[in-house]
């Protein structure tokens, strides 16, 4: 059944229930189990996605397109926001995580180029906008029609996983710290705002304030107007931004990385070389100001780490619930099969009084078995109040899988992809009225739109 914009902000309130499972977790490293979620799945004939009973998907967009301003929809998508357009339409803003050498919008030896306005392009690298960039697609629920679809971002590199803002863009992150050289005349590694409303190329303008490293994804806590950051490297950070401007991010602020109160000199959240974050357990942040966040040496993480910051394993998929986030750390754990991390803000956050009462960092999930979650990467909070998540391990033998995870900390399937075993789940995000859930599959691209009886899940 679908749900309200009311029954899915109050159900969203539902995952501070979440906090239960920090009672029953402790010592507990077998407890990652799977319970029946919407049951088996089935055989999907078209051999694209295996849902259970009930559910049905459509591809709403695929790469190779062409668009409305008559470029080609580019391949390799990733993170994406779906934001009300009113009259039962949504707009998706879509990443494209093309490096240098892919396939563009512009089609080979970019003869599309003269269809847009030059000067909306970050980088021409060697004479061609580089790839990456956003595509922005408006969809009608009720119909099941895209309506439109259009290159909304140019000229950047390896455009990974973003987030939402509550003014209503979608901010797009480069998972790389290309310099200007060789391939590209400017450096990257920055995050890039686009208005989910914008007709049109937007503006390029990079929030360097936001720092240079390798995004992986972005989430902003609504009361506060702090930015989260992922990292998506092996001896990573997790960043916070405190702007100067809420509401302008390019007007700059305060970039910082999580550090922990009882391991002054770093801490090591990975449990790989040594378990030091017991599952289930709690730990008080704090928060360590950053300088030279322009970074032109891509040293900025182990600066933070002497500073006394926490070192994070491979920091992907950030979503902020009601009054709390969590995050993905994707090959994270004993057995590298991934980790899922949840932030309580202090009542403070950001300033004076938060050294008394600080944010709380959660070790909520470590998987210990491939076949039941492995490499959690995008995750969204759903209707219902559980988390959802994209697998993204390329694999012969296990298939990447869309899962849920309830507040005890227990697993279900949601979906299996059957198209391509080198293609990742990445995107997942849901209509406001929480009826659809959007997901990406990212070789060789394809956006899905999936329906059920979402309310029926048993866990």
């Amino acid at each position: 059944m679908p749900f309200s914009r009311r029954r899915f902000l109050g159900a969203a309130a539902t995952s501070l229930a979440f906090a239960a499972f920090s009672t029953r977790a402790q010592g507990a490293e077998t407890y990652l189990n799977e319970v029946e979620g919407y049951g088996p799945l089935i055989e999907d004939p078209k051999r694209m996605l295996d849902l259970p009973k009930g559910f049905s998907y459509r591809v709403i967009a695929q790469a190779g397109q062409t668009m409305d301003d008559g470029l080609l929809i580019p391949g390799k998508f990733d993170g994406m926001g779906c934001f009300a357009a009113g009259e039962d339409k949504v707009l998706l803003v879509r990443n494209h995580e093309l490096s240098p050498g892919d396939d563009s919008a512009f089609g080979p030896g970019a003869r599309l180029l003269d269809k847009i306005d030059r000067s909306k392009v970050w980088d021409f690298g060697q004479g061609a906008p580089l790839p990456g960039g956003t595509t922005t697609q408006v969809y009608n629920l009720k119909t099941g029609k895209t309506e439109r679809q259009h290159l909304s971002l140019a000229g950047t590199l390896v455009n990974c996983a973003g987030g939402i803002t509550p003014w209503g863009s979608w901010l797009t992150c480069e998972e790389t710290v290309t310099p200007a050289g060789d391939k590209a005349g400017k450096s990257h590694g920055w995050v890039f705002e686009v208005p989910s409303a914008h007709a049109g190329l937007v503006e390029p303008v990079a929030l360097t304030g936001l720092g240079r490293f390798r995004h992986e994804a972005a989430c902003i806590d609504p009361r506060t107007g702090v930015v989260y950051l992922t990292e998506d490297v092996a001896d990573g950070l997790f960043y916070r931004f405190l702007p100067n401007d809420r509401r302008n991010l390019a007007a700059g602020g305060r970039l910082q990385a999580l550090g922990l109160v009882d391991s002054p000199q770093g801490g090591d959240t990975r449990n790989q070389a040594e378990k030091s974050f017991p599952l289930g357990s709690w730990k008080a942040a704090r928060w360590i100001d950053l300088d030279g966040v322009d970074n032109p040496h891509d040293d900025l993480r182990r600066r933070g780490h002497k500073a006394g910051a926490a070192v994070f394993m491979r920091g992907e998929g950030v979503f902020f619930g009601q009054g709390e986030l969590y995050f993905t750390c994707t090959s994270g754990g004993a057995a590298g099969a991934g980790q899922i991390f949840r932030y309580v803000p202090s009542a403070h956050e950001g300033h004076a009084g938060e050294t008394d009462a600080p944010g709380r960092l959660q070790l909520f999930v470590e998987s210990g078995d491939k076949t039941i979650l492995d490499y959690a990467d995008n995750l969204v909070v759903a209707p219902w109040g559980h988390i959802v998540v994209c697998e993204d391990r390329y694999s012969d033998t296990l298939r990447n899988h869309l899962r849920g995870i309830t507040p005890d900390g227990k697993v279900y399937t949601l979906g299996r992809n059957v198209h391509a075993d080198n293609s990742e789940f990445c995107g997942a995000c849901f209509s406001p009225d929480g009826g659809t859930l959007f997901v990406n599959l990212q070789n060789p691209g394809f956006t899905l739109a999936i329906t059920g009886p979402w309310a029926s899940v048993k866990a």
